[in-house]
């Protein structure tokens, strides 16, 4: 499968909440796509139903594509702690979610878009991978020549949200992955038990 480049709201209505951040178009229609829209009957969920569209969820929100998110299962599995946090701080740590995170794009697609045209550094060299883990300490910071990038700069004027596990100096347009976060403080609605219990079977 390819990655999904259609409408997000689309994809935001299916599962009833608006994943991919404020959505006008979602606020005016929250009930699921389709000619019934909010009128068809849907039956009950099967359990395996009900955790796969969780995993889709998830794989929707950090913008991973199948494979990329079943090796990032495999390797949440591998280390010891609980499975479905550490599913999610691996996510939490790509930089492209960083990028977005920092308010440097103004999603996460944006931020998957400036890591790849070479507009971000990592610890002072370019890195173009979107899926490049960050580890704590890692300083992620606007290429010189991009500094001025009206995107960036607009994106940065829009910024408001404050991560705890993050610190952002706006005179350098540069960001400090502090720590990965706690489960506690990743702001996004997913049951990740739920996706741990589909790939358990």
């Amino acid at each position: 499968m390819a990655r999904y480049t259609g409408p997000q709201t689309k994809i935001a209505r299916k599962f009833g909440e608006a994943i991919f951040g404020d959505d006008k178009s979602f606020e005016k229609r929250n009930y699921p796509p389709g000619q019934h829209g909010a009128n068809k009957r849907r039956g009950k969920k099967s359990e395996y139903a009900i955790q796969l569209a969780e995993k889709q969820k998830a794989k929707y929100t950090y913008g991973i594509l199948e494979k990329q998110f079943s090796n990032l299962f495999k390797k949440a599995s591998s280390k010891s702690g609980i499975t479905g946090e550490i599913l999610l701080q691996l996510c939490e740590s790509r930089l492209d979610n960083a990028v977005y995170r920092f308010g440097i794009a103004p999603s996460r697609r944006a931020g998957r878009q400036l890591v790849s045209h070479r507009h971000i550094t990592v610890n002072g060299e370019i890195v173009n991978i979107p899926s490049y883990s960050l580890k704590a300490g890692d300083v992620v910071a606007v290429r010189e020549k991009s500094k001025s990038l009206e995107a960036i700069v607009e994106s940065l004027a829009n910024r408001n949200d404050v991560y705890e596990w993050l610190s952002w100096n706006s005179d350098k347009k540069e960001g400090n992955f502090v720590s990965v976060p706690e489960r506690l403080q990743i702001p996004e609605n997913i049951k990740e038990q739920l996706i741990v219990e589909l790939y358990s079977k």
